[in-house]
């Protein structure tokens, strides 16, 4: 009642903008520290950019890893360039905390926590390079130092000066990087296809129709294509590629060990790619793989390098490695009597090990599976395995 209503509203407004939890106490507010360190110059909270990205995550509104990639490393140029960090170990706290809570969002999406850890590398490389002078630095040379040196831990705690302009001039070329990765992998096309080859893909997958459309400018030939139930996501790509002017035949599930004897080659998609050159891919691609080896055929895999995990499988954790979804798509709800008597689990992604696959295709050219762990050392640091 001794304050007046000017002053009150003066300091709600306070409160608000700063995010700080006021007390009052003996006549007077006591401001404690505050409770987010994610308030943008100009009221613009970038907490609600997260919390966004968090509820589409969970609902499922991004449709591609593409998408959520993207989305990831926008919120993490965002955090770095507008929230209050003194040095790069304050940074790397920071980008661990709200990298977590996306994860945590839906652990069954991989890019969500590599596009995290391959920020984390940027700041650590561009902090290593502003100390030693050289702006340009070098993976190489750095993995050298912590090898020959023991492992010793770098000291993050000293400030350097324009660090956070030179992290985000290198996120803003990944982010070019990945926006291209699709076109990148197309160009790589007409070294792998040849003209009158029948090539068997499963399922929908942006990159492989990208790769299929860049083979088809200057080549002709037939794809078959697995319709992928019970999700049925082949019937779409079937209808694209024939739409792009590609000669295209649906196929069931079923019908995949008959096709496969006239099959030159196998191109698929992934949703991962495993530290062990392994694939988190379509439930179903398994099978495929499988019926390739059979035949003698080649498995071509296309994905972005940021598909790339540091993980392993786990067979007991199916939890975070695979996604279980309604099964109303395998037997409807409406069939009562049956539902009540069985137990079904929809898995919607199949593991497939590496000695099924002959090649990856990346935005960065072609490798075998075993080069994978080279990649890994390249794109993230060991220390950001577990964030």
């Amino acid at each position: 009642s001794f304050l007046s209503s000017s002053f009150v509203q003066l300091c709600l407004l306070a409160i608000r903008k700063t995010r700080t939890l006021a007390v009052p106490l003996g006549g007077c507010f006591l401001v404690n520290a505050p409770l987010n360190c994610l308030t943008m110059p100009g009221g613009d909270d970038i907490s609600d950019r997260i919390d966004a990205f968090l509820l589409d995550l969970r609902l499922g509104r991004l449709q591609s890893s593409y998408e959520v990639a993207r989305g990831t490393m926008l919120i993490m140029r965002k955090l770095i360039s507008q929230c209050r960090w003194g040095c790069a170990g304050e940074l790397l706290e920071r980008i661990r905390v709200e990298g977590k809570k996306l994860v945590s969002a839906h652990p069954s999406e991989t890019a969500v926590a590599n596009i995290v850890r391959r920020v984390l590398k940027i700041v650590r490389d561009e902090y290593a390079s502003a100390l030693k002078g050289d702006k340009a630095g070098s993976d190489v040379g750095s993995e050298l130092h912590v090898l020959f040196s023991g492992g010793a831990e770098t000291d993050y705690s000293k400030p350097v000066p324009n660090l956070k302009a030179s992290v985000i001039e290198v996120i803003n070329e990944h982010l070019s990087d990945l926006e291209g990765s699709a076109d990148n992998i197309a160009s790589q096309a007409l070294e792998h296809i040849h003209s009158d080859e029948v090539i068997m893909t499963f399922g929908k997958s942006t990159t492989v129709h990208a790769f299929l459309k860049g083979a088809a400018r200057k080549r002709k030939f037939h794809v078959i294509v697995i319709e992928s139930g019970p999700s049925y996501q082949g019937q779409v790509m079937a209808k694209k590629l024939s739409d792009a002017g590609i000669e295209t035949t649906l196929a069931t599930d079923s019908a995949i060990f008959a096709l496969m004897s006239r099959v030159n080659t196998v191109i698929i998609g992934t949703h991962t790619v495993m530290a062990d050159g392994g694939l988190k891919a379509l439930n179903g691609v398994h099978a495929l793989a499988l019926a390739a080896k059979h035949h003698s055929v080649p498995v071509i895999v296309c994905a972005a390098l940021f598909k790339l995990s540091p993980h392993f499988p786990c067979s007991y954790d199916q939890d975070t490695f695979n996604k279980i979804v309604s099964p109303h798509d395998v037997m409807s709800f409406s069939e009562g009597d049956r539902v009540s008597k069985v137990q079904i689990q929809n898995a919607v992604f199949d593991y497939v090990p590496p000695d099924l696959v002959s090649l990856f295709i990346s935005n960065g050219g072609g490798n075998a599976p075993s080069y994978v762990y080279r990649l890994l050392s390249e794109m993230y640091h060991v220390d950001d395995q577990d964030i």
